[in-house]
């Protein structure tokens, strides 16, 4: 079995605070990824060591079979990946086609390639003409979809994507999940996290539930959907259903 993701025993430490412990996780190439936990799980602190952008404490990682501890390893996965981070961190006073570009170098793509990608992707979301401007003026759903577009750009075997539909309006959000299921349909594998379940149920795959840092629960849809809803799975997984009896008084007079 061939995985795009493995880890374990993944731990990480602030000071006294274990934001992720010991996690073994297994995700199969291919595969549509759902990572969900509550707020303060650790779902984001996972995904910043799985790409590279975190120090783990212990334990260890393997993306695309490469031991990324390894650093010359890890700099060769690292041209096989995308990512959209939760804080989209693009540069304000580029244009979205310089943007584009700027990434598609650092992956080291012949300018040719660069060009062509950033108009394909330009036009697919819509962006087209709206270029001239800085993304500084873009709203929150232009960058989320400029964000992915800089995360396609390599066409990666792994993308990774850390709340890609918060704050996205329905029309940008069925853009972004009908490039998605493509992504996925061409071989890819993609790992997202997401607190719009509804989505997640659409789109996945598979799904693994963090709680206080620990993973509660792994499976596949299918066997979510036979034991219910994946809102019912998620509730039961992290503890939410010993909240259902906590009234506000206000409320019962």
């Amino acid at each position: 079995m061939s995985f795009a993701i493995e880890t374990r025993g993944l731990t990480r430490r602030f000071g006294n605070v274990c934001a992720v412990d010991a996690l073994d996780l297994q995700v199969e190439r291919g595969r549509f990824y759902g990572f969900l936990g509550p707020n303060g799980a650790g779902k984001s602190t996972t995904i910043k060591m799985l790409t590279g952008l975190l120090a783990p404490t212990s334990g260890a990682i393997t993306i695309l079979g490469q031991d990324v501890s390894d650093t010359a390893k890890a700099r060769e996965v690292k041209r096989h990946i995308g990512v959209v981070p939760e804080n989209l961190a693009l540069f304000d006073n580029l244009t979205a086609r310089e943007y584009l570009t700027f990434i598609g170098r650092m992956y080291l793509l012949p300018p040719t390639i660069v060009r062509e990608r950033s108009q394909e992707l330009l036009t697919m979301m819509n962006l087209e003409g709206e270029e001239k401007k800085l993304t500084m003026e873009y709203s929150h759903g232009m960058k989320k979809k400029l964000a992915l577009a800089a995360a396609l750009i390599p066409n990666p075997e792994l993308l990774f994507l850390d709340e890609p539909f918060e704050g996205v309006d329905a029309v940008a959000s069925r853009v972004l999940r009908d490039i998605l299921k493509r992504v996925v349909e061409r071989g890819a594998t993609v790992f997202l996290t997401s607190h719009v379940l509804e989505i997640v149920e659409k789109l996945c795959t598979e799904v693994g539930v963090i709680a206080k840092g620990r993973l509660v629960y792994q499976g596949s849809m299918a066997q979510v959907r036979e034991s219910g809803t994946l809102e019912e799975t998620f509730i039961k997984a992290v503890g939410g259903d010993e909240h259902e009896s906590q009234k506000l008084s206000w409320l019962e007079s």
